[in-house]
């Protein structure tokens, strides 16, 4: 294939709820939607997970943007490619910038999966029909209010409750939550809001049969987490800490993790993110896919990844309703009793809403 149109959109949607983090709450989501066109006329989407301001890494939409049209889009445009493999090996002079490397990646499988006539999931090697789902909750202003949502979702099927938690939002959250559903899957959620020195109030955690613990210490550490690994029997997940197989192989052999998150935008792309999923199932690591408040573009290749037969923990990748009142694509992705249906058709599987993407659309560029 040869990329020889790409559009750059700006795009910004209003959640239908606040979502609140241990750094910060978002009312609505910026994000970048990219276009790409080969030569001949076959159109693929890619999505920046990257936040308009540095809050989960050191990446931002402004930086995704300044990234894609003086560095990434030279190297791809009219280049010719075999396979989508390949970009990830074009990119790998330029330093980081996982979640601009993505952005393009992404739309390159998805033009890539069309020309072969199969899903992206198939693309990927992915095997399931139909995927579990786990839903992500927000800090909320009191413990009841978070009981009854997850009572909520519970009712609608989820596998999975992920809470948010932070210093003073922890220990009675979760002992509460236990209490109530004692046989629902439950993990915390930390984004590395502790240190070392809340070890005895981590170990409290124990009590709760969690799932797992997710990223609770520091975004870049794999030193640390190992030594609290030690300390606790519920399993450390890595997050924010984990960029490519590197990062990976580097924290299992030491011990730091037992269960990983592949987001795709967080390790740059599709490529890498199944490189880690094939590490870590040769090694008995279980994954799961996370979610970054993605719009249905993003959610698509949440859905695909999650294929691959080593995502054996329900991911973050909720229903479109679960966030937005109306998304970019049709059909929108549904959660029915705690599963998705993995779409069939070539490509994403799912129809760019061109309408939608237009009122959503801020700022736009083309580039030949």
């Amino acid at each position: 294939m040869k990329i020889t149109e790409i559009t750059i959109r700006h795009l910004q949607m209003k959640l239908k709820a606040p979502f609140t983090t241990s750094f910060g709450t978002f009312t609505t989501k910026e994000f970048l939607l990219l276009e790409a066109k080969d030569e001949a006329g076959t159109v693929g989407w890619g999505e920046s997970v990257a936040f308009n301001a540095p809050w989960y890494n050191e990446e931002t939409l402004q930086t995704n943007w300044h990234m894609l049209e003086d560095f990434l889009i030279p190297l791809i445009l009219n280049k010719e490619l075999n396979h989508p493999d390949e970009v990830n090996e074009i990119f790998a002079p330029i330093r980081k910038n996982n979640m601009a490397k993505s952005t393009l990646e992404g739309a390159v499988w998805d033009i890539y999966a069309q020309q072969t006539n199969q899903s992206l999931a198939k693309a990927l090697g992915g095997t399931k029909d139909k995927i579990e789902v786990g839903i992500s909750i927000g800090i909320q202003e009191s413990i009841e209010a978070l009981v009854a949502l997850v009572d909520g979702y519970v009712k609608e099927g989820y596998k999975r409750i992920k809470v948010k938690i932070k210093p003073g939002w922890d220990v009675d959250v979760m002992r509460t939550l236990r209490e109530n559903f004692p046989n629902v899957a439950i993990m915390a959620d930390a984004n590395s809001a502790y240190s070392l020195e809340d070890i005895d109030l981590l170990k409290q955690l124990d009590a709760f049969d969690l799932t797992m613990i997710e990223q609770p210490l520091a975004s870049d550490d794999i030193i640390d987490h190992a030594q609290l690994q030690k300390e606790l029997k519920t399993p450390i997940c890595l997050d924010e800490s984990i960029h490519s197989l590197e990062d990976a192989r580097k924290a299992v052999e030491l011990g730091s993790t037992k269960i990983i998150n592949i987001k795709i935008g967080r390790v740059g792309g599709l490529t890498e993110a199944k490189k880690i999923h094939d590490y870590c199932e040769a090694n008995g690591i279980p994954v799961w896919c996370g979610g970054m408040l993605e719009s249905g573009v993003g959610r698509s290749h949440n859905v695909a990844l999650t294929t691959l037969s080593n995502f054996i923990l329900p991911g973050d990748t909720a229903g479109s309703s679960r966030y937005w009142e109306n998304d970019i694509i049709v059909p929108e992705v549904v959660a029915t009793d705690g599963y998705i249906d993995v779409p069939q058709t070539t490509g994403i599987g799912y129809e760019v809403d061109r309408e939608a993407v237009e009122a959503y659309t801020i700022a736009k560029k083309d580039y030949k």
